[in-house]
């Protein structure tokens, strides 16, 4: 699939646009992806024609995270934590579809939307401890402020995989869907709810309960920058 087929905007009336993820064949995420998806969600933002967003895929499993095989996983980092960071950021609503799998960091798309609707299929896991791996900071902190402990120890402490009513009950999701005909539907339909709330309270509200969230993220960036820059300056 070709780059400009990545992403693709599909209207639905209202003020609802689906943002369908095209980075065959499973949503891997790479730095160009996860740039040009961090660059549609901020053109979002600030366009008053867009109300509510639906995140869906068309693939098997919505996202299997970064390649499990690459050798040097962290250089991905500055674009994980400036995608999701935006995400999280956004101010408006935004509802996820999800079908399949959603891994590793491909599960932040869900972490960081608003309301969730999977498949009674879907599968939920973070398996970045048995590959080795830590967390960018954007990443861990949408952890920590949208899982609840026991959650938190089941996913990122032994990377267990969740079926749907487990992932229920632990409110990662909020509605499952028994055919991919109902789960675009009902997804479409909460996002239509969603889009006739009002904008300005809705981003407001939004703000104020994850404020504290994206400031940890933003000063912790900076406390990471800062040695970087530090030694850059001193070479030159």
């Amino acid at each position: 699939m070709e780059r400009d087929e990545w992403i693709n905007r599909r209207l639905h009336g209202d003020g609802v646009v689906e943002l369908q993820l095209g980075h065959a064949p499973e949503n891997r995420l790479t730095a160009e992806f996860l740039n040009d998806f961090e660059r549609e969600i901020r053109e979002m933002s600030s366009d008053p024609d867009v109300k509510a967003v639906l995140l869906t895929s068309p693939f098997k499993d919505f996202s299997t995270g970064v390649d499990q095989d690459l050798a040097d996983a962290n250089a991905l980092a500055p674009d994980l934590n400036a995608a999701f960071l935006a995400l999280y950021a956004f101010p408006k609503p935004v509802i996820i579809a999800t079908v399949g799998l959603c891994s590793g960091a491909g599960m932040f798309f869900v972490l960081a939307s608003d309301l969730r609707v999977a498949h009674a299929r879907a599968g939920f896991e973070l398996i970045d401890v048995q590959l080795g791996r830590e967390y960018p900071v954007a990443l861990m902190e949408i952890a920590r402020a949208t899982l609840d402990a026991n959650t938190q120890r089941r996913l990122m402490l032994t990377g267990q995989r969740l079926g749907p009513i487990a992932a229920r009950n632990a409110q990662i999701i909020e509605v499952l869907a028994d055919d991919l005909e109902d789960l675009h539907g009902y997804a479409l339909k909460e996002a239509r709810k969603m889009a006739r709330l009002p904008g300005q309270a809705y981003a407001k509200i939004k703000r104020d309960l994850r404020i504290d969230t994206i400031e940890r993220i933003e000063t912790r960036l900076d406390d990471e920058l800062q040695p970087a820059t530090h030694a850059s300056r001193l070479a030159g």
